[in-house]
């Protein structure tokens, strides 16, 4: 696993927190201290906690299972899909739709539809329709690329949420927790860390910090399905 360092965390500005004030009383366990009138992340932490959640994610992908990569937030969005796409696992970068995990059905027939207007607009079958048809078609096409085109491959509910920042997805995180669904989370210290299964004490706001973070995490899934692929010719080679 491509773990970062305390050196590392510490030059992408990972342990800036928020000002006391706002600091949630469960977060304090993972702040070492005041500096400038904001709370200080205890980067040690930071990386033990990080490297707890890298063997859980790690031990998931070699089982075979998906962790589903979550943010909304600007500064994250292209690294999220990045990442996830380099770990072959699903994403939501756009907006959260509502019943993903409580209502899978409906959300199952949106990815149907997409995969229809990408063979439709990939031949000659488009053709066949007025331009002004074509152009709606289009755009329908467009529209559930953003809202479904990261869950394309994803069957049935994810084994694990990955979400960036709990607060900003605040929905993901609560629907994950009915629906009992591990969750691993950038924590920062004005998050309230109940509900998430695998808290990273972090700067959520920070791009550099949030890389290295989702960075590790891909790097773990990536050593799972190494691991998963190496029992499976292992067992190959048996029969």
């Amino acid at each position: 696993m491509n773990l970062p360092s305390v050196e590392d965390l510490l030059k992408a500005g990972a342990h800036f927190g928020h000002n006391p004030s706002k600091t949630h009383p469960k977060m304090k366990d993972f702040v070492f201290g005041v500096r400038k009138g904001i709370h200080i992340v205890n980067l040690d932490k930071t990386v033990s906690q990080l490297e707890i959640a890298c063997d859980f994610a790690k031990e998931l992908a070699s089982n075979g299972g998906k962790i589903l990569f979550v943010s909304t937030k600007p500064q994250a969005k292209a690294i999220i899909k990045e990442c996830a796409i380099e770990a072959n696992m699903p994403y939501i970068t756009e907006r959260w739709l509502g019943g993903l995990f409580t209502n899978h059905h409906n959300v199952s027939k949106l990815i149907k539809k997409l995969k229809e207007l990408r063979q439709k607009h990939g031949s000659d079958e488009i053709l066949k329709y007025t331009k002004k048809e074509q152009s709606l078609s289009k755009k329908e096409l467009e529209k559930l690329e953003k809202l479904v085109g990261g869950l394309q491959d994803m069957i049935g509910l994810p084994q694990a949420v990955f979400i960036v920042d709990v607060k900003n997805d605040k929905t993901a995180l609560l629907e994950a927790r009915k629906k009992n669904i591990p969750v691993i989370a950038i924590c920062d210290s004005n998050n309230k860390p109940d509900y998430i299964d695998y808290v990273i004490p972090s700067n959520d706001d920070a791009p550099k910090a949030i890389a290295l973070i989702c960075r590790a995490i891909t790097s773990a899934l990536k050593d799972g399905e190494k691991k998963a692929a190496s029992r499976k010719e292992a067992g190959s080679k048996k029969e």
